[in-house]
């Protein structure tokens, strides 16, 4: 877990940045069709991208405000499915501000796959995320799916959720996506690697001193 400078943001400029990350995610092919979905903490409350929303193509009425008990405050307007994911993320880690949920080709590969991105295999991964765990499967949007991912959160910035996708968290919507990055860049290095034969992984020691410069 690294912690990263908070940023504060009125709802307008809050709306306009999960806009402009929502299109980049799109750009990349980070998040299909339909599928994922952003927040951002506002206040006591959350925005949070709206059930049906496309990520790749959010306009500003695209976005909610809701409560940390999942109720939109807004009329008419229903807050994505997986809101309670969301939530459980921002009352475990009160430095988390923004949240990214998606499901790029290579880290839902893991997902699919069973597979966790926790042995230390690049230098950056262990640094940024000191591993990506992989949360038992739980149907999407349901309360199984958060009790299964949320006792990584404390711990981790990222997960992946079995036959799913990954969710991050961080202080600011820019950093959160530039780990997406990262992490869906690594999880295609460690598939390419396979190709060669196998990575092989950092020892303890390499690992350990990694692990000290994240201070």
């Amino acid at each position: 877990m690294m912690i990263t400078k908070m940023k504060s943001y009125n709802k307008k400029e809050i709306i306009n940045n999960i806009i402009e990350i929502g299109h980049r995610l799109g750009s990349k092919c980070y998040t299909p069709g339909y599928s994922g979905n952003l927040s951002c903490r506002y206040k006591d409350h959350m925005i949070i991208t709206t059930s049906g929303s496309s990520n790749g193509y959010l306009s500003k009425d695209d976005f909610t405000e809701t409560d940390f008990d999942g109720n939109s405050l807004e009329k008419g307007k229903k807050p994505s499915s997986e809101k309670l994911l969301h939530i459980a993320f921002y009352k475990k880690r009160p430095d988390v501000q923004s949240i990214i949920h998606v499901h790029p080709a290579g880290l839902s590969a893991f997902a699919a796959a069973g597979k966790d991105l926790l042995e230390p295999i690049m230098a950056e991964n262990v640094f940024y995320f000191g591993g990506i765990p992989l949360a038992e499967y739980g149907q999407p949007s349901s309360e199984v799916l958060v009790k299964n991912t949320e006792i990584y959160f404390d711990k981790y910035d990222a997960v992946l959720m079995a036959n799913h996708g990954v969710i991050i968290g961080s202080a600011t919507l820019e950093d959160a996506y530039q780990k997406l990055e990262l992490a869906e860049e690594y999880a295609k290095t460690v598939i390419y690697s396979k190709i060669l034969g196998g990575a092989k992984p950092l020892n303890k020691e390499e690992e350990n001193k990694v692990l000290e410069m994240r201070g």
